[in-house]
């Protein structure tokens, strides 16, 4: 009884260990995103991808590569370079993948999976809702349903939708609901306020939009996408 709680307690503070290092981990990729800088991102995913190659059968390896990749898409996406924002993607995709082949009960691997399907669509809309549109919404009503108080997937169903075509079920409207959901479930999410804003700025209602970037902001003042945009949006 004694080694048993011995080992239990052992388990509890690797997984607790594991859980610090990708949180720490994730943190400085944030950073890295908040300051668009892309050369870091990728340096930094192509790093991570090659640590995975060396202890392929580690899924979380795999998923900081996964996570990385969608970083580096996200900021190219930014920046408006469609062509590179697709390749992060794509390879992020294919760690996505590998993370779930080997533990397909962990939430935010399908979160980070459809996250990335969904960034690969803005390059080119039609052929890319058609190859990945439906890999993307499957994997985040996965997450969902897996762990249904998570506001960080809510918010990534809400980006596909935001790029998905409304004639594949997206669309700004069908967007915001998403938003709308993560902010009830975590009212200090940056993000679900800089994409609510995002839908709002799609639809026309600037001063909708202006709130929500200036809300976000409030947040996560060094977030440069976010400032961009408020700046961008006129008051009326």
């Amino acid at each position: 009884m004694r080694i048993a709680l011995v080992r239990l307690a052992v388990g509890s503070l690797a997984a607790m260990s594991i859980a610090a290092s990708l949180a720490l981990a994730a943190d400085d990729l944030e950073k890295l995103r908040d300051r668009q800088d892309r050369v870091a991102l990728e340096k930094t995913a192509a790093a991570l991808d090659a640590a995975a190659a060396k202890t392929p059968n580690d899924a979380n390896g795999w998923y900081r590569a996964a996570i990385a990749w969608s970083y580096a898409a996200e900021v190219a996406t930014e920046l408006r370079d469609k062509a590179n924002a697709q390749t992060a993607a794509e390879t992020g995709v294919k760690d996505a993948e590998k993370a779930i082949a080997i533990n397909g009960k962990v939430a935010d691997y399908y979160r980070v999976l459809g996250t990335l399907c969904g960034q690969v669509i803005p390059a080119n809309p039609i052929l890319g809702a058609l190859a990945y549109g439906k890999r993307a919404k499957e994997s985040l009503d996965k997450a969902i349903e897996l762990d249904p108080k998570s506001a960080r997937a809510y918010v990534a169903r809400g980006v596909g939708n935001y790029y998905l075509p409304a004639n594949f079920g997206g669309g700004a409207e069908n967007a915001m609901k998403d938003f709308r959901q993560a902010i009830s479930l975590d009212a200090k999410n940056a993000d679900a306020y800089l994409w609510l804003g995002m839908a709002h700025k799609k639809l026309k209602q600037n001063a909708e939009a202006r709130e929500a970037f200036t809300r976000s902001l409030a947040i996560d003042p060094d977030r440069i996408w976010a400032r961009d945009q408020l700046e961008k949006t006129p008051a009326q």
